[in-house]
């Protein structure tokens, strides 16, 4: 049995963030209704590359185990239908960023917990709902930028750069997830839901940790470093005969065993300008430089097999074949093979690895409105009811 069981999630959202949420809770057995537009259905159903049946691979990556229903909330019969939905559910989520929109609609937060106390309402907007930027649309790369990551990106003369994947959008993916199981633990002990107020700009801030730490603590802005480690050395990419790998050396322990590898000597292991990480930071350019210098006399192969046995972390830069090809992330079980009617659809398995309650695969993306009969007959419509409703535009 999967940990969610029992839990019903309606979702109101598009893109990326919300749909990423609600597919991680479904693989771990949440009922998932995702509510879409009749006829167009949600935009990234228009993205990307094509794949069984001119399907969007973007849509796929984030949208199994859920049902799909076609419903236009601009009507009074689908808002109705909406609120007879809620009715039924633990959690709702949404991504309308206007408030006058949601209240329009019937489904601002206040309203919903006024006549839902059980309900669990997570919103996921640019900027949240108050403070002078709630008024204002986001979207990932813009949070990127504003969040303050974007300025850490990229070689140290180069420009600011984007992160190659949606990041702001994943991370509040994560974010609204981990609200809502711990909104549902607090709601089995109080018996009352709450509302969740999450936003891209502070979930991707959120990730300058141990970089705001240090901010705070010297009063100095950060500099872009390139792939160096702001605060440990050696702890970047590094050049060998033949190509590129990741070195990190974070204990001095590692860094006796590194120097013994590369055949520094203990001229170099011991000298005070380097024994120690603090040492070498104050150092960087000189200790990096030498130990360039010894890397480039070998190949990358041999280089990682020395570092492995002394347990230094280490590893090659792969290629997205390269990681999704390798040994040992198939042997986990990382690449979800679905069985389609077109052939089979590959995606990236959940990370969550519960051992008694693991995450399932249970339904493929689903076609547009494919279970929007199926949906409405669970609340008490009728088949007459529903045709009606079709030729109204309703679903």
């Amino acid at each position: 049995m999967e940990a969610l069981v029992g839990i019903r999630i309606v979702d109101l959202t598009e893109a990326l963030a919300g749909p990423y949420c609600t597919m991680l809770l479904g693989d771990l057995g949440a009922d998932v209704i995702k509510i879409e537009r009749p006829g167009t259905g949600e935009q990234s159903r228009g993205w990307g590359a094509r794949t069984f049946g001119g399907e969007s691979a973007y849509f796929n990556s984030t949208n199994r185990n859920k049902r799909s229903l076609t419903l236009n909330i601009q009507s009074p019969a689908g808002r109705d239908i909406l609120q007879r939905l809620l009715a039924t559910a633990d959690v709702f989520i949404c991504n309308i960023p206007r408030r006058e929109s949601l209240t329009r609609a019937g489904i601002d937060p206040e309203a919903l917990r006024e006549k839902h106390p059980r309900l669990i309402y997570c919103t996921i907007t640019g900027y949240g709902h108050s403070g002078p930027y709630a008024w204002r649309s986001g979207y990932d790369l813009v949070a990127q930028g504003e969040g303050g990551m974007m300025s850490l990106t990229g070689e140290v003369d180069g420009d600011p750069v984007r992160y190659p994947v949606p990041l702001a959008d994943m991370a509040t993916g994560l974010y609204s997830a981990i609200g809502i199981l711990a909104a549902l633990l607090n709601r089995a002990q109080s018996g009352q839901g709450q509302i969740i107020d999450n936003s891209l700009l502070e979930s991707q801030a959120a990730w300058l940790t141990i970089v705001a730490a240090e901010y705070f603590a010297t009063g100095e802005p950060p500099k872009r470093l390139g792939n160096q480690h702001p605060s440990i050395v050696p702890y970047q990419v590094f050049e060998t005969q033949d190509k590129a790998i990741i070195i990190s050396v974070g204990s001095d322990r590692q860094w006796a065993a590194f120097c013994d590898i590369l055949g520094l000597g203990s001229e170099v292991r011991d000298d005070p300008k380097f024994a120690t990480n603090q040492a070498r930071l104050a150092n960087r350019a000189e200790i990096v430089d030498l130990i360039q210098r010894k890397l480039r006399t070998g190949k990358a192969e041999n280089w990682l097999a020395r570092l492995q046995e002394a347990e230094i972390p280490c590893g090659p830069i792969n290629s997205v074949p390269d990681i999704l090809s390798d040994p040992h992330y198939l042997a986990r079980g990382n690449v979800v093979e679905m069985a389609h009617p077109a052939g089979v659809l590959h995606t990236l398995a959940n990370p969550v690895r519960l051992a008694g309650t693991p995450p399932t695969y249970r339904r493929l993306p689903p076609k547009l409105g494919e279970h929007t009969e199926e949906i409405l007959s669970e609340v008490g419509y009728s088949g007459e009811n529903i045709a009606t409703m079709r030729e109204e535009g309703v679903v």
